[in-house]
């Protein structure tokens, strides 16, 4: 008898976990396909983007060491384009699939969470381009300048950056990754406010990975910036936070 009776629950297990593994395939394919639009549209502006972003090497001019470099690094730039464009279809497969089954006001929370979220990501992307990149890239040309001419690989350059922007403008979600925390009852505005000095650790371990110079001016000028994020956060939690209902007494 108890083995009929387990049979059933096993075989519902299974079924639930091979629909949540189809679900998550299907919304990586949405996401992955948005990304994809998001860099076709982005090679309208690639040439411009890389135009900017070289912009920082003064009179110095990058270098191609293989015949299709320069197809590649186009497509990179087009990449982190697509990227943003892409940014809001990508966030709310994410949240989909992870609180499914979403409230009538939750996902009417989402016409402000995937704005915000797309123009923070943006804000992030600019941010490095425009303020830290100049810095860093300064920074690193002169280092032991008077022994070694810095002459950069078009390719390894545009990766560099790639990675640099890519990352910084991930960690400027940080205010509505606080604030989905909230929303589930996770963390609460009195646990954040009362963790700040364990925030600022945390944002300088992340500043001092994302900073590619090793002076303390380039990590300040990331850290800064993310602190900021945090104490929005925080305002944020204050407004969609929701305690965690228990069951069962």
């Amino acid at each position: 008898m108890t083995t009929l009776m387990t049979v059933p629950n096993d075989r519902e297990a299974v079924m639930s976990f091979t629909g949540h593994l189809m679900d998550l395939r299907n919304r990586l394919i949405k996401a992955v396909a948005s990304v994809l639009v998001g860099t076709v549209l982005g090679t309208i502006f690639a040439r411009s983007f890389l135009t900017l972003l070289i912009l920082p090497m003064g009179e110095a001019r990058p270098q191609s060491l293989r015949p299709a470099e320069n197809i590649i690094v186009y497509f990179k730039v087009a990449l982190i384009l697509g990227l943003v464009l892409a940014m809001p279809v990508i966030l709310y497969q994410i949240i989909a699939f992870i609180v499914p089954g979403l409230t009538r006001g939750e996902k009417r929370a989402l016409y402000f969470v995937i704005p915000a979220a797309t123009l923070l990501f943006a804000i992030g992307v600019a941010f490095s381009s425009l303020v830290m990149l100049p810095f860093s890239l300064n920074y690193l040309s002169s280092f032991l300048s008077d022994l070694i001419e810095p002459q950069y690989s078009i390719d390894y350059y545009i990766s560099f950056v790639f990675n640099f922007v890519v990352w910084i403008g991930l960690s400027f979600e940080t205010p509505l990754l606080i604030a989905f925390m909230a929303r589930l009852g996770v963390v609460s505005p009195t646990q954040l406010g009362g963790g700040r000095r364990y925030a600022i650790v945390i944002l300088a371990l992340v500043a001092a990975i994302i900073t590619p110079t090793p002076d303390p001016f380039n990590m300040t000028l990331v850290m800064v910036p993310l602190y900021i994020l945090y104490e929005f956060g925080i305002i944020l939690a204050r407004w969609f936070y929701r305690p965690r209902t228990t069951y069962g007494g």
